[in-house]
C-alpha cells in the first residue's frame, strides 16, 4: 500500500516538476488552441481533469483485471498487446460523455470549446497518462493520483498561458513576433521557467 508521503510526492512531481505540457510536451494542440482566454482555458482544463482522472481509474482496472490478468497469463493468454487500442476506446467513450454533458448543461462553454472538445480523444496527454501508469507499474490508487495530478498540471499550464495571452494582446509587439510566433515564444519561456522545478523531487 502506498504511503501518504509517497502519494503527495507523486502528485507534486506529476503536476509541477514533470508537467505534462511544459516538461513532457504532451497535449500541445489544446494548450495552444484553447488558451486564448482564461474562461475557455479553465473549461478545457476542467474537462481534461475529469477525462484523465476517470480514464486512469478505468484503464487501470481493465489492465489489471483483464489485459494483464494473472490467471490468463498462466494459461498462456497474453492480452497486454491490446492496451493501446483498449485505452483509446475508453478515452473516446469518456470524451463522448463529457461532450454530451457540456452540450446539455453548459452550452456557451460547449460552443466556445468547439472542435477542441472532441480532440481530447486524440489528446496524447490523456493516452500518455494511461500508458505511463502501465509503464511505471503503478497500482490503482497511484494511477488515479498520478492521473489527477497530471491533469491538474495541464490545467495550471493552460490557464497560465491563457492569462499571459490576454495580457500580450495589449502589448506593443514587433511585427515579426505577432501572432503564433509570440505564443510559441511564451510557451518556450514558460517551459524554461518550469525547468526550475527539475531536481526538486
Amino acid at each position: 500500500m502506498s504511503s501518504l508521503a509517497s502519494l503527495v510526492l507523486l502528485a507534486v512531481s506529476a503536476a509541477i516538476v514533470n508537467n505534462v505540457v511544459l516538461s513532457q510536451f504532451l497535449g500541445i494542440c489544446p494548450f495552444l488552441g484553447v488558451s486564448k482566454n482564461t474562461k475557455t482555458a479553465a473549461g478545457m482544463g476542467g474537462a481534461v481533469i475529469f477525462v484523465i482522472t476517470v480514464a486512469s481509474f478505468v484503464t487501470g482496472l481493465i489492465y489489471k483485471f483483464i489485459l494483464a490478468n494473472s490467471a490468463l497469463l498462466k494459461k498462456g493468454i497474453d492480452l497486454r498487446f491490446l492496451q493501446t487500442i483498449v485505452f483509446i476506446l475508453v478515452i473516446a467513450a469518456l470524451v463522448q460523455f463529457v461532450e454530451m454533458f457540456l452540450k446539455k448543461q453548459m452550452p456557451p462553454l460547449y460552443e466556445s470549446l468547439g472542435v477542441f472538445l472532441p480532440l481530447i480523444t486524440t489528446n496524447c496527454a490523456v493516452l500518455g497518462v494511461a500508458l505511463n501508469c502501465v509503464t511505471f507499474e503503478y497500482n490503482l490508487l497511484e494511477s488515479v493520483v498520478y492521473g489527477l495530478a497530471t491533469a491538474v498540471g495541464f490545467f495550471i499550464a493552460i490557464v497560465l498561458m491563457a492569462g499571459l495571452r490576454e495580457k500580450i494582446e495589449y502589448n506593443d509587439i514587433p511585427k515579426p513576433f505577432q501572432g503564433t510566433a509570440i505564443v510559441l515564444l511564451t510557451a518556450c519561456l514558460m517551459s524554461i521557467a518550469f525547468m526550475g522545478f527539475s531536481g526538486m523531487i
